[in-house]
């Protein structure tokens, strides 16, 4: 479903974001890309997704090179996708039925009756089919991301990405969405992608994961072998230790030193 061959990209020459990143997705698998924030895991899902293109290295997204999609090449390949934003990103002046039509309407010319149904019938799946006529600002925070997820899947992808899904969710909606993205994703036969840097709790969820670092991969496997992973930053991120790869102090010079030289 996803090849990324020797990926390299930045937003200019000084700045790179990726280096010589390389990753395989199955069809059908759930797959974590995790990673502390500024690792370049939401860069490298936007090159799966199209919207950036690799500086070096390919991209091959459902059977197509990302590089040589014209304008509607590029269309036709992000409708066989779905997208969960962070933080869901509801357009705030369309109510909940709305905003799941909206893809619909977007990239088919069904019947309104048509669509209709299909949107009741994404939003009795996420369980919130009774607050169809509800705008985003009544929703709590849980709700709003479920009718994000409602949205993503309006038509049916074959690959659903999913950008740090569980950032500011309670417990009992992180649950829930955990639940929902492994139950549609074999319910539809999809391929899915988590972004994230809460390890603990994608690891119950994913099949199959790839950690990042500085802009690389630096491990990857099932969620046990990342868990017993001798990688020093991968062991300090999955058991959160305080100091390590990632050191807590940001570097200065030494502290008795500079009091003495302060008078300190």
């Amino acid at each position: 479903m996803v090849e990324i061959q020797n990926v390299a990209f930045g937003y200019d020459a000084a700045r790179p974001v990726l280096r010589d990143v390389s990753l395989s997705i199955e069809r059908g698998s759930v797959v974590g890309i995790m990673g502390q924030s500024g690792c370049g895991k939401t860069t490298l899902l936007r090159i799966i997704a199209a919207q950036y293109l690799p500086t070096s290295g390919t991209a091959r997204v459902l059977g197509e090179a990302t590089s040589g999609l014209d304008r509607e090449a590029l269309y036709r390949m992000r409708r066989r996708m779905g997208m969960l934003f962070q933080f869901g990103a509801l357009f705030t002046d369309m109510s909940v039925y709305e905003n799941v039509a909206f893809p619909l309407r977007e990239h088919t010319a069904l019947p309104e009756d048509l669509i209709h149904d299909l949107v009741m019938l994404k939003l009795q799946a996420v369980g919130l089919r009774g607050a169809a006529q509800l705008m985003p600002a009544e929703l709590s925070g849980g709700m709003a991301r479920r009718v994000a997820l409602a949205r993503s899947i309006a038509l049916d992808p074959q690959l659903i990405l999913y950008d740090e899904p569980f950032t500011g969710l309670d417990p009992i909606s992180f649950g829930v969405i955990v639940r929902l993205i492994r139950e549609l994703n074999d319910s539809l036969g999809a391929t899915s992608i988590i972004v994230t840097h809460d390890v603990q709790e994608a690891l119950g969820v994913v099949d199959y994961v790839y950690f990042m670092a500085a802009g690389r991969v630096i491990a990857e496997g099932k969620p046990d072998e990342i868990r017993a992973s001798r990688e020093p930053f991968v062991r300090q991120f999955v058991n959160g230790e305080l100091d390590g790869p990632v050191p807590f102090h940001y570097p200065a010079p030494d502290y008795a030193a500079e009091l003495e030289l302060t008078g300190g």
